[in-house]
């Protein structure tokens, strides 16, 4: 069994740490000033599987890539994993609605039960939960605060519709 190892990048809006175990991504979070730190492996210590993630970030972030092919692996329930399939969905510069998603899971009274799921999901920007918002298009909830889901909304608008501000 492969060790777990956790790697800190420092992303345009703030610090993400990465965590790897078994060559999947199992989290990648924003991190505060604030939150517990877990302690760091040096970068030649790092798996490939994390040197990939850090790779595929930088791609986003400078504007090369829309697409992530790191393994993910995210332990769940049955349906916050089925939440979390269908977010992966969501193609880059498109937002849902929690009523959308809810929709899209069979079942539209599942809207609390989704947006729960969409709020616990650990793997930010890869399984874009950013990208869900309120039916009347307004910015709802992001476990890591409105304004950095702000900042990746009007980023992927930017290049995937040539629009400056949305929000």
């Amino acid at each position: 069994m492969e060790t777990i190892v956790s790697h800190i990048y420092h992303s345009p809006i703030g610090k993400i740490c990465i965590t790897a175990e078994d060559g999947c991504i199992t989290e990648l979070v924003f991190i505060d000033e604030n939150n517990e730190v877990p302690e760091m492996d040096t970068d030649e210590d790092l798996p490939s599987v994390i040197h990939q993630c850090v790779d595929e970030l930088l791609a986003y972030f400078s504007g090369t890539s829309r697409t992530f092919t790191v393994p993910i692996n995210q332990t769940g329930t049955e349906f916050q994993s089925k939440v979390w399939k269908e977010l992966y969905e969501i193609p880059f510069g498109k937002t849902l609605s929690y009523a959308d998603l809810a929709k899209k899971l069979g079942d539209p009274k599942v809207i609390r039960a989704a947006a729960s799921a969409n709020g616990k999901n650990k793997i930010a920007i890869i399984v874009p939960c950013h990208r869900i918002i309120g039916t009347d298009q307004s910015l709802v909830g992001y476990a890591w605060g409105k304004a950095r889901k702000r900042w990746l909304l009007q980023h992927e608008f930017r290049l995937a519709l040539g629009v400056q501000t949305l929000f």
